[in-house]
């Protein structure tokens, strides 16, 4: 037992718990389960190497925080969101990202700048010759790299917390073009607001951004789902 009254055992056991635990949540993350999927402990044990009682703390873990849901009769499946449930987690997200786009424009190093000039370059090269897949990685790490730059842990902590990743992997029609159109030239307003040492027109073109993608997602699954009936 060491000086916190933990033996090794007990560590090991957290230890491979909250292994399973980020690497099923990865996996919902990623998409790797549709929506609605049963998740079962027998598969889970198998797909994670680890036991069934781990299996159910991490599974209650993750109802807690609303990656997936557990009801009597159907066990725990991922999550399927309504429109209106998107809907409200993207607004949220626009909120989030918002204010921390108008930190990172008081609080960001010229390091972290240089770095976003560098990740929007690349989004720009991946535009031109139409690399959708290069786009959506520059994509996600400009937002990632704003985040980090608005040094503001308790916004960070809460973006982190939103479920829009499960909600984008729903709705998004991966057979249409990406990027959506002014997708680049919002993501250029947005850095030049930073570098710029502007928070309000950083927090305002953050905003655009992010609604006009919501727009977009929803706008466009509305679509798809007249198409069907």
């Amino acid at each position: 037992m060491d000086d916190n009254g933990i033996t090794g055992a007990a560590k090991g056991s957290a230890t491979r718990a909250d292994q399973a635990y980020d690497t099923l949540r990865s996996l919902l993350l990623s998409g790797h389960f549709p929506p609605n999927t049963r998740l079962t402990e027998a598969d889970l044990t198998q797909l994670l190497n680890v036991s069934r009682g781990t299996i159910r703390s991490v599974l209650a873990r993750l109802v807690q925080e609303g990656y997936v849901t557990s009801e009597v009769n159907r066990g725990v499946r991922t999550r399927a969101f309504s429109v209106e449930e998107a809907a409200d987690i993207l607004e949220t997200r626009e909120v989030l990202e918002s204010a921390l786009a108008g930190k990172a424009a008081e609080r960001a190093t010229e390091e972290e700048m240089n770095g976003l000039r560098g990740t929007l370059d690349g989004m720009r090269q991946a535009q031109d010759r139409g690399d959708q897949a290069a786009y959506s990685r520059g994509n996600r790490a400009f937002h990632q790299s704003i985040k980090e730059a608005a040094h503001q842990e308790t916004l960070a902590r809460a973006l982190d917390a939103l479920l829009y990743p499960l909600v984008m992997r729903q709705y998004r029609n991966l057979s249409a073009h990406h990027p959506r159109k002014g997708s680049l030239e919002e993501h250029e307003a947005i850095l030049a607001a930073i570098v710029t040492r502007n928070p309000e027109a950083a927090s305002a073109a953050m905003r655009h951004h992010v609604a006009s993608a919501r727009r977009a997602l929803l706008l466009e699954y509305a679509g798809r789902d007249a198409a069907a009936t």
